[in-house]
C-alpha cells in the first residue's frame, strides 16, 4: 500500500479523485518547513504546491518514489536530488494557460488605462469638481499600436501574445538576459526593455531569473512603461522596484506574486496605498476552470506514474 501525504492541501480546492491503486490518504491544511520530515518520512508520494523540500528534508525520506506538485513552478524543490535518487516530479505545466494572460491582461489594461488612480480620485470629489462634463485626472494610453515584452515564451507568454496580438499590439519575446546571439522569433533581451510599452514576465524562477529585473533594467525601460508580473515574486527585485516609481523610472507596475507570500502588514511594497501600483494576492491561478484542470493534470499523472510501475 502506498501512503500519499498532501502537505499544504488548503492550496487546493476541490477533491481529488480516488486512485486505482492501493492507497492510504493523510493531508494537512498547511505544513511549516520543521514538520515536513516527520509527516513525509514514511510516505512515498508527496504532494506538494508551495512547501519546500529541500536537500535535507528528501534525504530523510527512504520511501518517497513521486513528488505532486499542483502548480507548475518547482523553484521550491531539490531537483538535484530528486534526479539522483530517481524520485519523479509530476507537475502541472499549462494548467493556467487561460486564467493567469487574462488576470495579467486585465492589470495591464489597468495600468495602461489608470483605471485606479481614477477610481480613487473620482470617488474623492476630481470629478465633481470639473468645469467639463469629463475630468481627464490621469493619461490614459491605447493598448493598439503599442508594443508588448514578453519574458517567458512558455503556455503563459504565448497565450497573452495573442491576446495582446487581438488588441492590435506589436508583440516581442524577450530572449535570454545576456545571449550574445537571438533566437529565431526572439528579441534581444536589451531591445525589448527599450522598446516594450507593457513588459508582462511568464518565466519560472530560477537561478538565472532571480531577480531579472532589477534598478539596472528599470533604467533602460521607457519612463512611460508599465511592468505586469504574474510569474513569480523574486522574478523582480521589489526594492528597486519601489526606487523605479519613486524616481519615476517607468510609469507604474502590477504584481500578482511578491517575494515573500503571504506578505507581512509592514511589507514595503504594501506600507501605503500608491496610485503607480497594484498587487493582488496570488489569485490569477484559482479560477474554477483552471482548478480542476489542475486537479485532473495531478491525478493523472500519479495514475500514470503507477500505471508505468505496474507494466
Amino acid at each position: 500500500m502506498k501512503t500519499i501525504a498532501f502537505l499544504d492541501r488548503a492550496t487546493l480546492s476541490g477533491d481529488l479523485p480516488r486512485f486505482s491503486f492501493s492507497h492510504q490518504w493523510v493531508e494537512y491544511s498547511s505544513t511549516t518547513p520543521e514538520q515536513v520530515v516527520e509527516r513525509a518520512r514514511e510516505a512515498h508520494i508527496v504532494v506538494t504546491n508551495k512547501v519546500p523540500l529541500s536537500r535535507e528534508a528528501l534525504q530523510q525520506m527512504p520511501y518517497l518514489e513521486l513528488i505532486g506538485v499542483p502548480a507548475a513552478g518547482v523553484n521550491h524543490l531539490d531537483l538535484e536530488v530528486c534526479r539522483a535518487r530517481g524520485i519523479e516530479v509530476v507537475t502541472c505545466a499549462g494548467y493556467s494557460t487561460i486564467s493567469v494572460p487574462e488576470h495579467a491582461f486585465a492589470l495591464m489594461m489597468a495600468l495602461r488605462r489608470n483605471l485606479i488612480p481614477y477610481w480613487q480620485d473620482v470617488h474623492a470629489g476630481g470629478w465633481s469638481s470639473s468645469p467639463t462634463f469629463y475630468s481627464e485626472l490621469h493619461p490614459v494610453a491605447d493598448l493598439y499600436g503599442s508594443t508588448l515584452g514578453v519574458v517567458g515564451a512558455g503556455h503563459g507568454g504565448k497565450r497573452i501574445a495573442q491576446l495582446a496580438e487581438a488588441f492590435g499590439m506589436r508583440v516581442m519575446f524577450a530572449d535570454r538576459k545576456g545571449a550574445t546571439t537571438v533566437r529565431p522569433g526572439y528579441t534581444l533581451f536589451s531591445e525589448v526593455l527599450r522598446e516594450a510599452d507593457v513588459i508582462s514576465l511568464h518565466c519560472p524562477l530560477t537561478d538565472a531569473t532571480h531577480h531579472l529585473f532589477g534598478l539596472a533594467e528599470f533604467e533602460q525601460m521607457k519612463s512611460t512603461a508599465s511592468l505586469v508580473n504574474t510569474a513569480r515574486g523574486g522574478i523582480v527585485d521589489e526594492a528597486a522596484l519601489i526606487q523605479a516609481l519613486d524616481r519615476k523610472l517607468i510609469a507604474n507596475a502590477a504584481l500578482d506574486v511578491l517575494e515573500q507570500e503571504p506578505p507581512p502588514r509592514d511589507y514595503p511594497l504594501l506600507r501605503s496605498p500608491r496610485t503607480d501600483l497594484i498587487v493582488t494576492s496570488h489569485v490569477a491561478w484559482r479560477t474554477k476552470v483552471a482548478m480542476q484542470r489542475l486537479i485532473d493534470l495531478l491525478a493523472s499523472g500519479i495514475e500514470k506514474h503507477f500505471a508505468h510501475r505496474a507494466s
